[in-house]
């Protein structure tokens, strides 16, 4: 069974390198980033292309990251290049669309759908991840998991800040209160993002920032993608809320059966110690999220009640597309990450 690269002795905090493309429109965005002064594609060609696919979502991906720490040998000036932005713009467009007809129910039920996701179900229906992995995963399927996640975790609760300046009063206090704990409270060790590089360590992966972007899958890509899009959108301030309360909410027992299944693999104290940190910190995230980020929201903007609910939608549907890649790959005794040969 192929595996993820091993660790590698480099600059964990350094830019990552430009991937390679994955279609017409990546290899034009990735071209004028790289200095090479191709066409950028037009709206049209933008329009379509396939919401979920691996072209658009790595366009998105690259574009987003230019927000972050950028790309080693890419001009920090083109951040905000008009053309650059117009073309993400267009495969935002794209996606949003997608997820609004894929996801969105149109409910404002902000109540009903925050409860359901407090329910945990009595069985496992054999569609979630760490129910697997506790139960029954590898350590070569535990190590792709983290490679995968690590998209986010080497950058967890960034995408969440932008979100801050577009609050007001309780739901503010309260955002910045989680987020304190997510940065480790004042303490660099105690980092969630640096906790996680810790956890690649154990288990021989490469921590660098952004070092699996290449093996990435695009539904892996999407779960990301969706959180820099709805942060750095003022519209979306109530849908950026109800992500996060859907990642706050269902992350303690998840985190719970993870820390189970690396314990259970011998991958490591640090490894196991990540998801430990999760189980309990969240367990009281969640109820600060529902009664003070939710509802502080909701009691000064009640208009957004339909945003926070298209928010939660919105997550649980790319995560359940990304579950069902990870456990039909796992399955068939197949590796979840891309075939870089094709």
């Amino acid at each position: 069974m192929s595996a993820p690269p091993a660790r590698r002795e480099e600059n964990t905090e350094a830019p990552p390198r430009l991937p390679p493309a994955r279609g017409e429109l990546s290899r034009a965005v990735l071209a004028v980033l790289s200095g090479r002064g191709l066409p950028l594609p037009d709206e049209a060609a933008v329009a379509a292309a396939e919401a979920y696919g691996e072209d658009l979502q790595l366009v998105l991906y690259v574009l987003y990251e230019l927000h972050y720490r950028g790309f080693e040998g890419v001009a920090d000036t083109l951040e905000w290049d008009p053309e650059l932005l117009r073309v993400r713009a267009a495969a935002e467009e794209v996606f949003l669309r997608a997820l609004r007809r894929d996801a969105g129910t149109g409910s404002s039920d902000v109540s009903t759908v925050v409860a359901g996701l407090l329910a945990e179900p009595a069985t496992d229906d054999g569609g979630s991840v760490s129910h697997h992995l506790r139960r029954a995963g590898e350590l070569w399927q535990l190590r792709e998991y983290a490679a995968l996640r690590s998209l986010y975790h080497l950058k967890e609760a960034d995408p969440h800040l932008w979100v801050v300046p577009r609050l007001r009063g309780r739901a503010k206090a309260a955002m910045v209160a989680v987020e304190f704990d997510e940065f480790g409270a004042g303490r660099a060790d105690a980092v969630h993002a640096h906790l996680f590089a810790e956890l690649m360590a154990d288990l021989g992966l490469d921590a660098r920032y952004g070092g699996y972007l290449d093996a990435a899958p695009a539904p892996a890509l999407a779960v990301v993608n969706v959180m820099s899009l709805l942060g750095l959108h003022r519209r979306l301030r109530g849908a950026l809320v109800g992500h996060f309360a859907t990642v706050e909410i269902t992350s303690s027992p998840g985190s719970r059966r993870l820390a189970a299944a690396m314990r259970r693999s011998g991958a490591g104290p640090a490894a196991a110690r990540f998801y430990e940190e999760h189980v309990e910190a969240d367990a009281v995230h969640e109820q600060v999220v529902r009664r003070e980020v939710i509802g502080g929201l909701l009691a000064e903007e009640p208009g957004l009640a339909g945003d926070v609910v298209f928010g939660v939608e919105a997550t649980e549907y790319l995560e359940n597309r990304l579950a069902d890649h990870l456990l039909s790959c796992w399955r068939a005794g197949r590796t979840a990450l891309r075939d870089r040969r094709r």
